[in-house]
């Protein structure tokens, strides 16, 4: 088993504690991660029981063996977090699924499908996204509380099914933090992994452990909490929004050129209505809105992204604020093409 002592970790009040036997964690909550959705789309909550219960999993077609499941993931990722984490609160995970696949035993296969009973049913899902929240370690920023969150996404669609056991399979990996005033997640490059590929447990497991053990929460805590002190007037931030409608439309040449932009046009339309109408995030009375209420409108706009693309643009939000903050610190040369 992997030893946490094995990594070295800088002091601070995140330090995961040294241990030379691993212990598990003082409370666990029968709650979710957190009352609302972190994600939305078209994906559905479920549980870990649920998962392990009634979802098939789904098998290479060459030698019949399985993938690591959802569950296997999920089942990972908990018991690492109680590992590193052992004298904290960890919340059970929060846990959203999309793109059922539906199949039906072999007995019943001339049977309407109205007529099939629930057990000759058989179900997965291809893809699922989970966020496990630690509440005792928490800091505020702007009257927010964030909370340090570690999740992952496992979406079945990027495997190679028709190989045998022993290709590589994708995972997405993150930890940061999650706004307790909307449950929307803050996540950035160093707390990322966005195409992990692994052939085992043992392999996915210690790559959760590397990346928590490597993050640096007080880092990112710094990062997040400069944006409370620039603001966009009104002036300006109708023209990020109007570029940002620009951006899908650019030569291609041109698009190299500037700050990569993953979100489309709902995503952009739900950050120019919230502007006006987000009780938490809106506008101040003259017009202008501080950095870190434009990032908490990106990260709410995005939940309505699928569970493939919502990390990434996730991470994205944050890379096109702090562009934003670059260049009003007049750090950023060219100057910033969506404020240009």
């Amino acid at each position: 088993m992997l030893s946490i002592t094995d990594y070295e970790i800088q002091p601070s009040r995140w330090q995961i504690p040294e241990m030379d036997e691993p212990l598990k964690a003082t409370v666990i909550n029968e709650a979710p991660s957190s009352e609302g959705a972190f994600i939305l789309a078209n994906t559905l909550p479920t549980s870990l029981k649920e998962i392990q219960e009634h979802h098939i999993i789904p098998v290479y077609s060459k030698d019949n063996e399985p993938l690591i499941s959802h569950c296997d993931f999920i089942e990972a990722a908990v018991e690492t977090v109680q590992r590193l984490f052992p004298f904290e609160t960890i919340l059970n995970p929060a846990i959203r699924i999309s793109h059922p696949i539906k199949g039906r035993i072999p007995s019943a296969r001339n049977k309407p499908a109205k007529d099939l009973e629930d057990w000759e049913k058989t179900l997965y899902y291809e893809r699922a996204a989970f966020a496990i929240e630690i509440p005792s370690l928490n800091e505020t920023i702007d009257g927010n509380t964030l909370s340090l969150t570690i999740g992952g996404v496992k979406a079945y669609n990027l495997d190679s099914l028709h190989q045998k056991k022993g290709v590589d399979e994708h995972f997405k990996l993150f930890i940061g933090f999650q706004n307790k005033v909307c449950t929307n997640l803050c996540v950035w490059s160093d707390g990322y992994v966005s195409d992990l590929r692994v052939k085992s447990i043992d392999q996915l497991t210690k790559a959760i452990i590397d990346l928590v053990v490597r993050y640096q929460a007080e880092k990112q805590l710094q990062a997040l909490s400069q944006l409370t002190d620039y603001y966009l007037t009104e002036h300006q931030f109708a023209q990020f929004i109007g570029r940002c409608r620009l951006y899908q439309y650019l030569p291609q040449v041109q698009r190299s050129e500037i700050q990569l932009l993953l979100m489309g046009d709902q995503q952009v339309s739900c950050i120019a209505r919230d502007y006006y109408r987000d009780q938490s995030f809106c506008r101040m009375p003259d017009g202008t809105i501080n950095l870190w209420r434009l990032y908490n409108l990106f990260t709410g706009a995005i939940k309505s992204s699928y569970i493939d693309t919502y990390l990434d643009r996730n991470v994205n939000s944050f890379a096109l604020v702090n562009g934003l903050l670059q260049s009003l610190q007049g750090l950023q040369t060219p100057q910033n093409w969506f404020l240009n």
